[in-house]
């Protein structure tokens, strides 16, 4: 498809209830994800209801923990999203985890993930967050677009996760240092 004939893609912040409004949405992008072999908490045995009952519950966390939910959507609805769950221990006030960044396949090699990407940040240093966290399978997409977008890898553990399908996979943990304004 040619970039002229893409549709335009925006970021828009969801409210935990608009998290649950679009669970079934957001288990569209999972459920593809899962399929396509991310390694993203899931294995391949997801049903779509595990995959709304666990957005609803990312919605009920929203309330509880003030986490930030982000979607990337198109004309076709949505493609994409990503999570930043503020730290909640008193020795940590300044860090955040960016968590369950997603892009459906119909939607990669277009610039979503680094849109989604950059409002997980720009939130980040509204909610005065000076260090951001996360962490991806070691040589897959995520980790390329991750090091493109100035995040640091500190090291990775190997073993640490499986694939949907039960093979075990490495992981990368990157951090980024955010500048807060004045």
């Amino acid at each position: 498809m040619s970039s002229a004939t893409q549709s335009v893609v925006e970021i828009r912040r969801l409210s935990a209830d608009q998290v649950a409004a679009a669970a079934p949405d957001l288990a569209t992008v999972l459920l593809d994800c899962v399929a396509g072999g991310a390694s993203i908490s899931f294995m391949a045995d997801l049903t779509r209801e595990r995959a709304e009952a666990f957005w609803r519950g990312v919605a009920q966390a929203a309330r509880a923990d003030g986490r930030v939910l982000f979607v990337a959507e198109d004309a076709e609805g949505v493609l994409g999203t990503v999570q930043l769950i503020p730290i909640g221990i008193d020795n940590q006030p300044h860090r955040a985890e960016v968590s369950k960044m997603l892009v459906h396949r119909r939607a990669r090699r277009r610039g979503v993930g680094e849109q989604l990407m950059r409002a997980v940040e720009a939130a980040g240093r509204d909610l005065g967050r000076r260090l951001l966290t996360l962490d991806t399978m070691a040589g897959e997409a995520g980790e390329r677009l991750y090091v493109r977008l100035g995040w640091v890898p500190i090291g990775v553990i190997p073993d640490f996760a499986l694939y949907p399908d039960g093979r075990i996979g490495d992981t990368t943990f990157f951090y980024k240092r955010l500048e807060l304004p004045s």
